[in-house]
């Protein structure tokens, strides 16, 4: 994991850095060295920062390529090891979606979960 982003010919550009340089939830100014680049993989970086002031963070992903820059970004308030933890996680799919239904619907799964 990189504590700033890279430098250089052919990686992330630093004009990049204005896409995610304020907090969205705060606007407070983020310090640029303090943002870490979680995972990178052809011109596309996982991007994690974290808010000093109001403790929100930002996952961005942002993409490179002939035709500019691109970002996705979500608020989140998982730390950057809880990111990659739940990166190495298997998929949810459609029967673990119905299992949690079927133990939810069911009145003595529900008071048995919330006696714990």
């Amino acid at each position: 994991m990189n504590d700033i982003f890279p430098s250089g010919a052919g990686q992330f550009p630093g004009e990049g850095l204005k896409i995610i340089s304020r907090c969205p939830v705060c606007h407070y100014q983020y310090n640029p060295v303090e943002a870490k680049v979680l995972d990178e993989n052809d011109g596309a970086h996982l991007i994690y920062v974290k808010c000093k002031r109001c403790q929100s963070a930002v996952l961005a992903l942002v993409m490179t390529n002939h035709l500019g820059i691109t970002s996705i970004g979500l608020i989140t308030d998982l730390d950057s090891y809880e990111v990659m933890k739940f990166a190495d996680l298997s998929a949810v799919n459609e029967d673990d979606v119905l299992s949690i239904y079927q133990l939810l619907a069911d009145d003595e799964n529900l008071a048995q979960l919330a006696l714990g």
